[in-house]
């Protein structure tokens, strides 16, 4: 069944809305940043990580590209009492934005953002299964990178969110460039990987689940 504006406009409608607090975030990030806006992740996808972080039960969390800062308050407010997420991203400007709205959300004490390569980041991190959730959403090109290191750092049970994996339909091309050629690669190449069991979600510009063993 095509998703139609209607119909998404339907959907959105009949669920959980964003408050007051992240749609003055949306339309800060519109504002101030015209041309990146389109990396924000969309309010009915950020109603759902929400929701499956509470229904996990998630009290270590880690994620791996968080721009303006809309998803790690969608994770964060999700969280167990003591639950703590872990922000890698390489933009203090961008920082700057999602703190402000961490600390109105009042969640800033549930989230530590180190401004470092994410690689740098995760790979100094403990070997061992300390994660219930991740979620990447950052350079296409770097997933595969990102996915060898938190696949080991998730505990059995936990799961892997990877945003952007349909690539606005270009992985149905033969012969896709740039991200969509790497977003197609990182798709062929997980649905092979024997420590998962994944499906890939159409919610906003493709969502991929993936359940640790």
């Amino acid at each position: 069944m095509p998703l139609t504006p209607e119909l998404h406009d339907y959907l959105v409608a009949h669920g959980s809305p964003p408050d007051e607090i992240q749609l003055d975030l949306i339309e800060e990030t519109q504002r101030l940043l015209p041309e990146q806006a389109r990396m924000q992740i969309a309010p009915e996808q950020g109603a759902f990580m929400t929701i499956l972080t509470r229904i996990i039960g998630v009290r270590r969390a880690v994620e791996v590209g968080t721009f303006t800062g809309y998803s790690a308050l969608c994770i964060a407010r999700g969280l167990a009492s003591d639950g703590r997420l872990l922000c890698c991203d390489i933009n203090e400007e961008y920082a700057a934005l999602a703190r402000r709205y961490w600390q109105r959300a009042g969640v800033a004490d549930r989230i530590e953002l180190r401004i470092a390569p994410a690689l740098r980041t995760l790979r100094a991190l403990p070997a061992e299964p300390v994660f219930e959730l991740a979620f990447i959403d950052a350079d296409k090109e770097g997933y595969l990178d990102y996915w060898a290191e938190i696949v080991p750092r998730i505990r059995s049970g936990g799961v892997i969110l990877v945003d952007n994996t349909l690539s606005h339909g270009r992985v149905l091309a033969d012969h896709p460039d740039g991200a969509a050629a790497a977003i197609k690669h990182f798709n062929e190449q997980v649905r092979t990987d024997k420590r998962v069991d994944l499906v890939i979600l159409p919610i906003a510009d493709g969502l991929t689940l993936a359940r640790r063993r």
